[in-house]
Protein backbone atom coordinates (compact mmCIF):
# COMPACT_ATOMS: atom_id res chain seq x y z
CA UNK A 1 0.00 0.00 0.00
CA UNK A 2 1.47 3.82 -1.02
CA UNK A 3 2.47 5.20 2.05
CA UNK A 4 3.05 8.67 0.87
CA UNK A 5 6.54 10.91 2.66
CA UNK A 6 6.13 13.83 4.54
CA UNK A 7 7.21 16.71 4.40
CA UNK A 8 10.41 17.91 6.21
CA UNK A 9 9.32 20.64 8.79
CA UNK A 10 11.22 23.84 8.42
CA UNK A 11 13.75 25.74 10.06
CA UNK A 12 12.74 27.52 13.09
CA UNK A 13 14.98 30.81 12.38
CA UNK A 14 15.19 33.91 15.22
CA UNK A 15 13.09 37.15 14.04
CA UNK A 16 16.90 39.16 15.34
CA UNK A 17 20.42 37.51 14.41
CA UNK A 18 23.64 38.55 15.40
CA UNK A 19 26.40 38.93 13.37
CA UNK A 20 29.66 37.13 13.82
CA UNK A 21 32.87 36.51 12.13
CA UNK A 22 34.40 33.64 13.70
CA UNK A 23 38.09 33.11 12.99
CA UNK A 24 37.98 29.73 13.74
CA UNK A 25 35.54 26.74 14.92
CA UNK A 26 37.18 25.50 18.30
CA UNK A 27 36.31 21.76 19.78
CA UNK A 28 32.92 21.60 21.46
CA UNK A 29 32.36 24.89 20.53
CA UNK A 30 28.10 26.46 20.46
CA UNK A 31 27.10 28.89 17.78
CA UNK A 32 23.42 29.79 18.59
CA UNK A 33 21.42 32.78 16.80
CA UNK A 34 23.84 34.28 14.51
CA UNK A 35 24.26 35.54 11.11
CA UNK A 36 27.38 34.33 9.55
CA UNK A 37 27.99 35.43 5.89
CA UNK A 38 30.80 35.33 3.66
CA UNK A 39 33.13 33.85 5.79
CA UNK A 40 36.54 31.86 4.46
CA UNK A 41 36.61 29.14 7.07
CA UNK A 42 38.02 26.12 4.73
CA UNK A 43 40.36 23.11 6.37
CA UNK A 44 38.32 22.88 10.01
CA UNK A 45 39.19 20.62 12.59
CA UNK A 46 36.79 20.85 15.34
CA UNK A 47 34.82 17.85 16.89
CA UNK A 48 31.64 18.39 18.55
CA UNK A 49 30.70 22.24 17.43
CA UNK A 50 27.30 23.22 18.03
CA UNK A 51 25.25 24.82 15.19
CA UNK A 52 21.19 26.25 16.74
CA UNK A 53 19.22 28.95 15.73
CA UNK A 54 21.94 30.15 12.73
CA UNK A 55 22.14 31.46 8.75
CA UNK A 56 25.19 30.66 6.92
CA UNK A 57 25.30 32.52 3.44
CA UNK A 58 28.56 31.79 1.39
CA UNK A 59 30.57 30.47 4.04
CA UNK A 60 33.50 28.27 2.82
CA UNK A 61 33.86 25.03 5.32
CA UNK A 62 35.53 22.79 2.49
CA UNK A 63 37.78 19.93 3.71
CA UNK A 64 37.23 20.14 7.37
CA UNK A 65 36.79 17.56 9.92
CA UNK A 66 33.46 18.60 11.77
CA UNK A 67 32.99 14.91 14.20
CA UNK A 68 29.97 15.09 16.00
CA UNK A 69 28.53 17.71 14.70
CA UNK A 70 25.27 18.96 15.86
CA UNK A 71 22.99 21.67 13.51
CA UNK A 72 19.41 22.52 14.50
CA UNK A 73 16.95 24.85 13.09
CA UNK A 74 19.78 26.12 10.10
CA UNK A 75 19.46 28.25 6.76
CA UNK A 76 22.80 27.47 4.81
CA UNK A 77 22.78 28.84 1.78
CA UNK A 78 25.71 28.95 -1.49
CA UNK A 79 27.86 27.52 0.63
CA UNK A 80 31.10 25.13 0.37
CA UNK A 81 30.94 22.34 2.22
CA UNK A 82 32.88 19.82 0.38
CA UNK A 83 34.97 16.84 0.85
CA UNK A 84 33.33 18.07 5.06
CA UNK A 85 33.86 15.02 7.77
CA UNK A 86 31.54 14.86 9.97
CA UNK A 87 30.53 11.24 10.78
CA UNK A 88 27.95 10.85 13.62
CA UNK A 89 26.85 14.28 12.69
CA UNK A 90 22.67 15.37 14.17
CA UNK A 91 20.84 17.72 11.40
CA UNK A 92 17.39 18.69 12.92
CA UNK A 93 14.94 21.22 10.57
CA UNK A 94 18.04 22.25 8.28
CA UNK A 95 17.50 24.02 4.69
CA UNK A 96 20.80 23.86 2.34
CA UNK A 97 20.25 25.57 -0.85
CA UNK A 98 22.49 26.61 -3.63
CA UNK A 99 25.62 25.00 -1.59
CA UNK A 100 28.57 22.52 -2.90
CA UNK A 101 28.47 19.17 -0.54
CA UNK A 102 31.06 16.93 -3.02
CA UNK A 103 32.52 14.29 -1.16
CA UNK A 104 30.51 15.12 2.14
CA UNK A 105 30.57 12.40 5.10
CA UNK A 106 27.98 12.22 6.65
CA UNK A 107 27.88 8.40 7.62
CA UNK A 108 26.54 7.31 10.92
CA UNK A 109 24.76 10.28 11.32
CA UNK A 110 20.89 11.55 11.89
CA UNK A 111 19.23 13.85 9.37
CA UNK A 112 15.56 14.46 10.45
CA UNK A 113 13.31 17.18 8.67
CA UNK A 114 16.12 18.85 6.66
CA UNK A 115 16.08 20.18 3.00
CA UNK A 116 18.84 20.04 -0.11
CA UNK A 117 17.68 21.78 -2.66
CA UNK A 118 19.69 22.95 -6.05
CA UNK A 119 23.12 21.04 -4.65
CA UNK A 120 25.89 19.26 -5.73
CA UNK A 121 26.03 16.38 -3.61
CA UNK A 122 27.80 13.70 -5.84
CA UNK A 123 30.35 11.34 -4.41
CA UNK A 124 28.68 12.06 -0.60
CA UNK A 125 28.41 9.20 1.29
CA UNK A 126 25.35 9.00 3.77
CA UNK A 127 26.53 4.88 4.82
CA UNK A 128 24.85 3.60 8.09
CA UNK A 129 23.15 6.74 8.48
CA UNK A 130 18.93 7.48 9.17
CA UNK A 131 17.12 9.89 7.29
CA UNK A 132 13.70 10.78 8.48
CA UNK A 133 11.66 13.70 6.49
CA UNK A 134 14.59 14.40 4.44
CA UNK A 135 13.90 15.68 0.83
CA UNK A 136 16.57 16.07 -2.22
CA UNK A 137 15.28 18.73 -4.71
CA UNK A 138 16.68 19.40 -7.85
CA UNK A 139 20.77 18.14 -6.66
CA UNK A 140 22.92 16.12 -8.26
CA UNK A 141 24.19 13.15 -6.65
CA UNK A 142 26.29 10.55 -8.91
CA UNK A 143 27.88 8.56 -7.38
CA UNK A 144 26.81 9.42 -3.86
CA UNK A 145 25.98 6.47 -1.20
CA UNK A 146 23.42 5.10 0.68
CA UNK A 147 24.92 2.02 1.82
CA UNK A 148 23.33 0.57 4.50
CA UNK A 149 21.46 3.54 5.30
CA UNK A 150 17.96 3.73 6.91
CA UNK A 151 15.31 6.32 5.32
CA UNK A 152 11.88 7.05 6.02
CA UNK A 153 9.81 9.84 4.41
CA UNK A 154 13.13 10.62 1.95
CA UNK A 155 11.92 12.07 -1.46
CA UNK A 156 13.97 12.95 -4.08
CA UNK A 157 12.82 14.75 -6.92
CA UNK A 158 14.39 16.14 -10.11
CA UNK A 159 17.47 14.38 -8.83
CA UNK A 160 20.41 13.02 -10.83
CA UNK A 161 20.77 9.71 -9.06
CA UNK A 162 23.56 8.45 -11.71
CA UNK A 163 25.39 5.41 -9.80
CA UNK A 164 23.80 5.82 -6.73
CA UNK A 165 24.88 3.50 -4.41
CA UNK A 166 21.80 1.97 -1.92
CA UNK A 167 23.14 -1.32 -1.04
CA UNK A 168 21.61 -2.96 2.28
CA UNK A 169 19.22 0.36 2.49
CA UNK A 170 16.18 0.31 4.00
CA UNK A 171 13.18 2.37 2.47
CA UNK A 172 9.94 3.55 3.76
CA UNK A 173 7.31 6.06 2.50
CA UNK A 174 9.86 7.61 -0.03
CA UNK A 175 9.16 8.53 -3.27
CA UNK A 176 11.41 8.93 -6.23
CA UNK A 177 9.91 11.36 -9.18
CA UNK A 178 11.50 12.94 -11.86
CA UNK A 179 15.29 11.36 -11.29
CA UNK A 180 18.06 9.84 -13.27
CA UNK A 181 19.16 6.11 -11.96
CA UNK A 182 21.24 5.19 -14.17
CA UNK A 183 23.86 2.49 -13.01
CA UNK A 184 22.18 2.64 -9.82
CA UNK A 185 23.64 -0.17 -7.15
CA UNK A 186 21.70 -2.29 -5.25
CA UNK A 187 18.64 -1.81 -7.04
CA UNK A 188 16.69 -4.59 -5.09
CA UNK A 189 17.10 -1.85 -2.12
CA UNK A 190 14.68 0.24 -3.57
CA UNK A 191 11.54 -1.72 -1.84
CA UNK A 192 9.77 0.67 0.02
CA UNK A 193 9.87 3.16 -2.03
CA UNK A 194 7.69 4.66 -5.06
CA UNK A 195 8.24 5.37 -8.22
CA UNK A 196 6.15 7.05 -11.23
CA UNK A 197 5.28 4.11 -13.49
CA UNK A 198 6.85 5.84 -16.58
CA UNK A 199 10.49 5.74 -14.42
CA UNK A 200 9.26 1.72 -13.70
CA UNK A 201 8.70 1.05 -17.88
CA UNK A 202 11.92 2.98 -18.51
CA UNK A 203 14.19 0.88 -16.17
CA UNK A 204 12.20 -2.10 -16.41
CA UNK A 205 15.69 -4.03 -18.17
CA UNK A 206 17.54 -3.05 -14.99
CA UNK A 207 14.89 -4.46 -12.42
CA UNK A 208 14.58 -7.23 -14.06
CA UNK A 209 18.09 -7.89 -14.71
CA UNK A 210 18.46 -7.25 -10.59
CA UNK A 211 15.80 -9.94 -9.87
CA UNK A 212 17.69 -12.41 -11.85
CA UNK A 213 14.71 -12.71 -14.86
CA UNK A 214 16.20 -13.25 -18.22
CA UNK A 215 14.91 -11.40 -21.14
CA UNK A 216 13.74 -13.26 -24.13
CA UNK A 217 13.62 -12.22 -27.56
CA UNK A 218 10.31 -11.94 -30.05
CA UNK A 219 10.55 -15.08 -32.28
Amino acid sequence: MYEPAVAPRPPQIPAVLERAQPAALEHDATLCELELESLSMSDQNARGVTLEGVTLTAVELAESRLEHLRVTDAVLTRCNLANVWAPGALLSRVLIEGSRLTGVELAHAQLTDVTIRDCRVDLASFAFSRLERVSFEDCLLPDAGFIDAQLHSVRFERCDLTRVDVRGARLAASEIRRCELGGIEGVVSLRGASLEWATIVEHAGVWAAALGIDVLDAE
